[in-house]
């Protein structure tokens, strides 16, 4: 397994283009509202992309049509933009990923519109438990399954099932790079951690079962028994320290 070190230049690149991709992701959550298409926010995406001097990493990836995943609900992720109207009580998760000076960022947000139910509120509450869980373990000299298995345990604690289909991965100057970054495992396994490692981290919790499903489009992944999902990533850099958080943004109330 060849995993690419960034050197202290490509880790500046790599903020740069973690920054664009945050910003567009940002601005695209907060237009999410009800009565507005998956297309109509990838437009949205596209749009302030080309502002920013970037590309979309996933539009023409193996094929896909996309700038951005939108995945609603039972979908869990890779969700083609198309007409699907967001409705109230929605949740809706957006991936966004750039390619800026040679470089990408990625990152993932879900948002879950009003009405709440309150399970889906303990759902996302202990997603995004559970990546903060995953990133505080991006320290050097830690393993690489030591954040697999922060992710897992945090979000089975709180009642809910990780998916085992889909996983994390290395980035840098292509999207997927090594390593692979499983959700769960046991602690202690795999690579060692070293700084200049970066990584997009990116848990995805069911409220149901973990079996997932894809579509003939060859691209969107259903939760098997059709119940909501949520996928929340980051880029992370590994420091010997603790984790430098790339794609980190302020936190907002809807």
């Amino acid at each position: 397994m060849l995993i690419n070190l960034k050197t202290p230049d490509e880790l500046e690149a790599m903020r740069r283009s973690a920054r664009v991709a945050a910003e567009v992701l940002d601005a695209v959550m907060d237009a999410v509202r009800p009565g507005i298409t998956t297309r109509d926010l990838d437009e949205l995406a596209a749009a302030l992309i080309a502002e920013r001097g970037a590309r979309s990493a996933f539009f023409g990836y193996r094929g896909y049509p996309g700038n951005t995943c939108v995945s609603v609900n039972e979908q869990v992720v890779h969700g083609i933009p198309g007409d699907r109207v967001i409705r109230p009580g929605d949740l809706v998760s957006v991936d966004v990923g750039v390619v800026f000076e040679g470089f990408i960022g990625d990152n993932a947000r879900t948002v879950i519109l009003d009405p709440v139910r309150p399970e889906l509120a303990r759902l996302l509450e202990a997603s995004e438990a559970a990546l903060e869980a995953g990133m505080a373990r991006a320290v050097a000299g830690n393993r690489l399954s030591d954040i697999s298995h922060a992710i897992q345990k945090t979000a089975e604690a709180a009642g809910f099932s990780v998916v085992r289909d889909y996983v994390g991965h290395g980035v840098g100057r292509t999207m997927h790079e090594e390593p692979q970054i499983p959700n769960y495992g046991p602690p202690g396994r795999g690579p060692v951690l070293r700084p200049g490692m970066t990584l997009a981290l990116e848990p995805m919790i069911n409220l149901g079962r973990p079996e997932t499903e894809a579509l003939s489009d060859g691209w969107t992944v259903l939760t098997r028994d059709r119940k909501p999902s949520v996928h929340v990533e980051h880029t992370v850099a590994v420091g010997k320290d603790g984790p430098e958080v790339l794609t980190w943004r302020p936190k907002k109330k809807r």
